[in-house]
């Protein structure tokens, strides 16, 4: 397993690099058209929580305007999404910028989607078991439904990832991860009560 870890770590790295440079014209491109319709600022940060709980910035390109009502107050998110962010959202160009994450470390091509510090301060003892590994731009849960599904089941699927970790899974997860940007997002029910089975029985320890 932990030649298995070396690997999936070495890969990363080489892969983020990799991508970086060949995506760089796309990221320019993105980059210009973003600032031309809804100005600065271009990129979207935010602290997020990776392994083990650790805080890290967080980097994706900017899907909303900051459109406000009378009072000065944000607009709701669907009312400030243009379809400008709709189209980046639904081709994941949004999470580009996530390469240089995966470089920096902080993350990995695949595992958990990592969560604001709020979420995680709300886990119990079994859920807390998604920080055992490095968060990922795209998952098992992404895979299987992604924002279709509610938040417990997506924590189901995570925890199930997490124990059948293999570096070939990983390669299964994102060969899927195309399927979704071409196919979009669907829940595979399958999946989601083998996960929930799984969760269920691990809370038994049977």
């Amino acid at each position: 397993m932990k030649i298995q870890r070396l690997i999936k770590y070495l890969i990363d790295r080489l892969m983020a690099a990799i991508a970086l440079l060949l995506t760089s014209p796309l990221l320019l491109l993105t980059a210009i058209i973003i600032y031309l319709r809804m100005g600065r600022p271009i990129i979207f940060s935010q602290i997020r929580a990776g392994k083990d709980g650790r805080p890290f910035t967080i980097y994706k390109f900017r899907t909303m305007t900051d459109d406000r009502d009378e009072a000065g107050n944000l607009l709701p998110d669907e009312e400030r999404l243009i379809s400008l962010g709709r189209l980046l959202r639904r081709l994941k160009i949004d999470e580009l910028l996530q390469l240089w994450n995966v470089l920096q470390g902080d993350i990995s091509f695949v595992g958990p989607r990592p969560t604001i510090s709020q979420q995680v301060a709300d886990y119990d003892d079994f859920q807390r078991r998604r920080l055992n590994v490095l968060p990922g731009i795209t998952g098992w849960a992404q895979v299987h439904g992604n924002i279709q599904l509610t938040w417990p089941e997506r924590i189901f699927l995570d925890l199930w990832y997490i124990d059948h970790w293999s570096v070939r899974l990983d390669l299964v997860i994102l060969i899927k991860t195309v399927g979704v940007v071409i196919w979009g997002e669907h829940p595979v029910a399958k999946k989601l009560e083998e996960a929930k089975s799984y969760a269920n029985c691990a809370r038994r320890s049977c």
